[in-house]
């Protein structure tokens, strides 16, 4: 038996069902302090942290760069990461502040509005986290109207995917992250520079899209966050989701034992899923199933249903969903075996 939310037939209406869904299971798992680091990625940061560079994360998508920056902060008490997610538009710039040059001119000719400069300015991730890295009263000329500056503090500031830049971003930007300050040519160039006792901690990840210039890689720390073996995977899932409740011990054995036939590259799936996606589908599986025994344990012909059903928080294709249909046929007809 499959439990369902929404049931797609004619004339099926269930008035305010959706508010009473619960909030998104992933966002459970997607918590900072449940992120378990490996040995290496412990080393790396710890590296970067001591030497006061950049910490630059590679890995398949779906191995957590992307979420070890909130861990990260959360570990060490730093409150929210201002995060800058790179577009392929990305100038320097960007990462510091952004400025409204059309709203002023308007302002100026119909005289409303602030006569400020400031007021049109707004600061954006590392420039937030340089500001944020002084007194309130050394930067209290460069605040705009409204701006609460909470105290000095230092951030963690993730630069997301920062190979979806153009090639000349990491190149621009390269000063600026060393000495940790920027200037403001709208306001007559004046500089901000964060106190180096409050230094912002940088984590930049890349899905090795292209690559980065060397000048830039010089001055970060790197590690490739490796894909979780067996054992690891069982711990993430621990971590992550917790006990099964209810469940058969064998619910998240075979789990994983089709997971990871789904991820063997004799499988030839276009783009293998990863531990995002397997935290995913076990969810799908725990709420879209009664919570007793092991769903992933029946006649053959109603598991690879169940898979089907499922299936879409795994495979991401239109030609990988064929080739999974006949990868868990077989699967449902032997791991008993």
């Amino acid at each position: 038996m499959v439990i369902r939310i929404y049931e797609g037939r004619p004339g099926t209406r269930r008035d305010k069902a959706a508010a009473g869904l619960s909030p998104a299971p992933r966002l459970a798992h997607e918590r900072p302090e449940g992120y378990l680091a490996d040995e290496g990625l412990i080393d790396a940061v710890n590296v970067a942290l001591l030497l006061g560079r950049p910490l630059l994360l590679t890995g398949e998508p779906g191995t957590g760069k992307t979420q070890f920056a909130s861990s990260l902060a959360w570990e060490l008490g730093l409150g929210e990461p201002l995060i800058f997610g790179t577009k392929s538009t990305s100038t320097a710039g960007d990462l510091f502040y952004t400025y409204n040059a059309l709203g002023r001119f308007h302002a100026a000719q119909v005289g409303e509005g602030s006569r400020r400069g400031l007021d049109y300015l707004t600061y954006n991730a590392l420039g937030l986290a340089i500001l944020l890295a002084q007194p309130a009263e050394a930067v209290r000329h460069l605040l705009p109207e409204g701006f609460a500056h909470g105290g000095r503090r230092r951030s963690v500031v993730p630069i997301d995917e920062v190979d979806k830049a153009p090639r000349d971003f990491p190149n621009d930007i390269l000063n600026e992250v060393e000495g940790m300050y920027f200037h403001i040519p709208e306001l007559g160039g004046v500089e901000v520079r964060a106190d180096p006792a409050w230094r912002p901690i940088l984590v930049l990840t890349s899905n090795s899209e292209k690559d980065l210039p060397d000048g830039f890689l010089r001055r970060c720390i790197y590690y490739n966050i490796p894909f979780p073996d067996h054992e690891r995977l069982m711990r993430i899932v621990a971590a992550r989701l917790g006990p099964f409740e209810g469940r058969d011990g064998r619910f998240l054995t075979d789990a994983l034992d089709l997971f990871e036939r789904l991820r063997d590259p004799t499988a030839g799936l276009r783009k293998r899923p990863a531990t995002a996606e397997l935290l995913d589908w076990l969810e799908a599986l725990d709420h879209t199933t009664p919570r007793d025994g092991n769903p992933l344990d029946g006649p053959p012909e109603q598991v690879a249903g169940l898979v089907a059903r499922t299936a879409s928080a795994l495979v991401k294709t239109a030609d990988d969903h064929e080739r999974v249909r006949e990868i868990v046929r077989r699967w449902t007809e032997t791991h008993r075996l």
